[in-house]
């Protein structure tokens, strides 16, 4: 005697019915940019902050303390928040990351994620360094990567962000 599989099991599910499917690019860029501009405010005041403790008087002295300082409470900041499953951003949004398995992430897993992260923004900067470019070519140079990153996410076949691939953790929607 067979045992018949449901018909689940026989047919994929699609992509709209699937709990872990991936929001719209569309969705997911713009809470990218809803993101950016809360850290605005999370930035000024990690800076006045440095600028404070370490008694800075210009804005170009000590900075490679300030980008180590910056990039640590970035780091704190998403760790933390991807660990509970959103940012503010992503509330506003309605997503949320989750492990591969739809499991909330470890704090281990958020802070492999802020790492790959930073696939958004540390190409384009590196390539900087060895042509010297003026700073409205790095601007250019980094809204065209950026764009291109997140387009790259069409060709992932659960259409996650490449990034999230690596670091085990997938966006879902969270309606």
């Amino acid at each position: 005697m067979t045992q018949r599989m449901p018909s689940s099991q026989t047919h994929p599910v699609p992509l709209a019915d699937n709990p872990l499917a991936a929001p719209s690019l569309k969705r997911r860029m713009a809470c990218w940019l809803y993101e950016g501009m809360l850290l605005f405010g999370v930035v000024f005041i990690a800076g006045y902050l440095f600028g404070t403790l370490s008694q800075t008087r210009h804005a170009l002295d000590n900075r490679p303390g300030l980008q180590a300082f910056l990039f640590l409470i970035l780091g704190i900041y998403f760790t933390w928040f991807w660990h509970r499953g959103q940012t503010l951003a992503m509330k506003t949004w309605h997503v949320k990351v989750v492990s591969a398995q739809g499991l909330p992430l470890s704090q281990s897993r958020a802070l492999l994620r802020y790492l790959l992260s930073w696939m958004w923004f540390l190409p384009p900067l590196l390539l900087t360094i060895p042509l010297g470019l003026p700073p409205g070519s790095i601007g250019l140079l980094s809204f065209v990567w950026v764009l291109f990153w997140a387009l790259l996410s069409r060709f992932h076949p659960e259409r996650q962000f490449w990034h999230d691939a690596w670091a085990g953790t997938r966006l879902v929607s969270a309606q």
